[in-house]
């Protein structure tokens, strides 16, 4: 499937939408997807100027990815500067995700940007090899899990490097969605790599069950995803079988571009 096709949804009656499932390897519906086609149906009811800002996504349970999704949005606000929506995707057994999104209108600021890219980070071109694609719609390198780029708070630092395989023609909605689509793939295994009693089972099969539990992306500037971006993830906290993992998002040149925080339930397999 193309991400153009994933963001391609059927209206479905007042302020509702059907998106699509994907048939991923490990099962389910991943999270990006949903995250992604909720902010697409939160965009296709606010006004042309307005961009997403942030987004916040709680997982509710596993979609079935042989299914299609309905997605119901709910105007909560409509302002001069700022809308707020709020989405509720639902498949044949109940709702599996409760979104909330904020859009903004541009306007003219003084710019700060205190997060930098760590220093040392292997460019796209310095690394050869692609990781093993889950989805053709985008390209993978990941960055050498063994070595560590600061400083940075927290442990089990991952980072990639990711592209899509198509052109969403300048448009900074589709772009944006593409974005968040890609940000659910680090969070988990930067959790994992960062616990050193689940780091031990990284290469062992059917180690763990994992779920995503909410999402949130922040959207600092425009993006252009057919160009490399680097996603880093860094976990901050497991407690409760729940880890916390921050991270950001930079443009090849070090542009700060968005930040990204992401709970995840870690079970060891024990059975």
């Amino acid at each position: 499937m193309s991400l153009q096709d994933l963001f391609s949804l059927t209206e479905h009656g007042a302020d509702a939408f059907v998106g699509a499932g994907h048939p991923y390897p490990w099962g389910g519906l991943y999270g990006g997807h949903i995250v992604a086609q909720a902010l697409v149906a939160a965009t296709r009811t606010v006004d042309e100027g307005f961009a997403p800002h942030s987004v916040r996504a709680y997982f509710i349970r596993r979609g079935d990815n042989t299914e299609t999704v309905r997605y119901e949005v709910d105007r909560i606000r409509n302002g001069r500067s700022f809308a707020t929506r709020r989405v509720v995707a639902r498949q044949s057994f109940g709702a599996i995700l409760n979104l909330e999104a904020s859009f903004q209108v541009r306007e003219e600021s003084t710019e700060s940007s205190p997060v930098s890219m760590p220093a040392g980070v292997p460019m796209p071109g310095d690394i050869a090899q692609f990781a093993e694609p889950w989805m053709g719609a985008f390209q993978q390198k990941d960055v050498d899990r063994s070595l560590r780029f600061g400083p940075r708070d927290g442990s089990g630092q991952l980072m990639s490097w990711y592209r899509t395989t198509e052109d969403f023609g300048g448009n900074q909605l589709l772009n944006r969605c593409a974005l968040a689509y890609l940000s659910d793939d680090l969070p988990t295994g930067a959790v994992i790599h960062g616990v050193p009693e689940l780091a031990k089972y990284w290469n062992v099969e059917n180690s763990f069950f994992s779920a995503s539990l909410d999402h949130t992306v922040w959207f600092h500037r425009d993006v252009d995803m057919t160009k490399w971006h680097l996603f880093e993830m860094n976990c901050h906290a497991y407690v409760n079988g729940r880890g916390l993992a921050l991270g950001y998002v930079f443009a090849e040149d070090g542009t700060h571009v968005a930040t990204v925080a992401q709970e995840t339930l870690v079970r060891l397999n024990t059975k």
